[in-house]
This record gives C-alpha cells, sequence and structure tokens, in this order.
C-alpha cells in the first residue's frame, strides 16, 4: 500500500470516530514515506486532537523541518508550543498557589499569548495567575484581551468583574 491508500484509510478512520486508528494509518503512510512533510503534518493534528502533544509536536517539527516555507506548518507548529507552555503552566497552578510557582505560570503563560496571539485560554489562565500573585491591575488586562478573543466567553467576563472588584479594593485608601 502507499502513502495515500493510507492516507484515505486514516481519514476513514476518523469519519467513524476511530482516531487511534487514524493515528495508526498517518503513521504507516508516514513510514512509507518519511519526506512527506503532509504526512506528519496530518499525523500530528491526529495525535494533537488525541491529546497527545509531545508526539504532536515531533511530527509538526518534522513537517516544518521538510517544508520551511510553509506557513501553515510553521503556523501549527507555534501553536502547539503554545499550548505545551500552557500545559506546562497548568502543572505550576496545581502544583501550589506559592508566588515562585504563580511567578513560573506567568513566565510561561506570556510565552504561550505570544506565541498563539489568539489563544483565550493562555489569557484567563495569565489573568488567574496574575490575580494570584495580586496583581489585579494585569489580571484585569488579560482578562480583557481574552474576552476580546471570545466575547461570548462568560468565565471572562465574570472574571473580569471579580478582578476589577478587587482591583478597586486594593486601590481603596
Amino acid at each position: 500500500m502507499d502513502g495515500e491508500q493510507e492516507i484515505q484509510k486514516a481519514y476513514e478512520a476518523i469519519l467513524n470516530n476511530d482516531f487511534e486508528d487514524a493515528i495508526s494509518w498517518f503513521e504507516k503512510a508516514v513510514l512509507s514515506e518519511p519526506d512527506n512533510a503532509s504526512y506528519h503534518y496530518k499525523l500530528s493534528i491526529t495525535f494533537a486532537r488525541s491529546g497527545k502533544l509531545g508526539k504532536a509536536i515531533d511530527h509538526a517539527v518534522a513537517a516544518y523541518g521538510l517544508e520551511p516555507e510553509s506557513e501553515a506548518y510553521q503556523y501549527h507548529l507555534t501553536t502547539l508550543k503554545a499550548k505545551s507552555l500552557i500545559a506546562e503552566a497548568d502543572k505550576c497552578l496545581d502544583q501550589s498557589r506559592e508566588r515562585e510557582q504563580l511567578q513560573t505560570a506567568i513566565a510561561l503563560l506570556k510565552q504561550a499569548a505570544a506565541l498563539d496571539p489568539l489563544s483565550a485560554e493562555a489569557c484567563l489562565k495569565l489573568a488567574a495567575a496574575y490575580a494570584g500573585v495580586d496583581d489585579y491591575d494585569l489580571a484585569v488586562h488579560a482578562a480583557k484581551e481574552a474576552i476580546r478573543l471570545e466575547p461570548l466567553n462568560k468565565a471572562a467576563a465574570g472574571l473580569l468583574e471579580e478582578y476589577r472588584r478587587k482591583l478597586r479594593q486594593y486601590l481603596k485608601p
């Protein structure tokens, strides 16, 4: 079987909501044509959708390495790196509410937001991390950015109001 037939089998598996089988077929396509950037890219997307971020990044790197002029491959890799930073920041936020951990999370989330300026998730988590260190001015700013990116996000709107209230309390003489 050639790579294109394996890609078709992968798409059939996706249509049947069998993402593990799709991954298997995409992997076979990559093995049959390891220098085909498109195959790595498709496998990367499927890994990402299956929550396998590390493998998704590996194949995104491979796709971009094979075709560095591709804006689509570059964008995909950049957004995956941002998701990885967000996941790393989540670990810091989950482990402890100590100031040092929050500062680490803030640094990671700022990097994620710079890599993917359309990530409302990074902005919301950044707002929460800023609030955790009592920097309500920056928390309000980050929450506003999340709302700008996702105007219908009720959680962001609620956090924005909460952080505005806390900022007013914080600024009272």
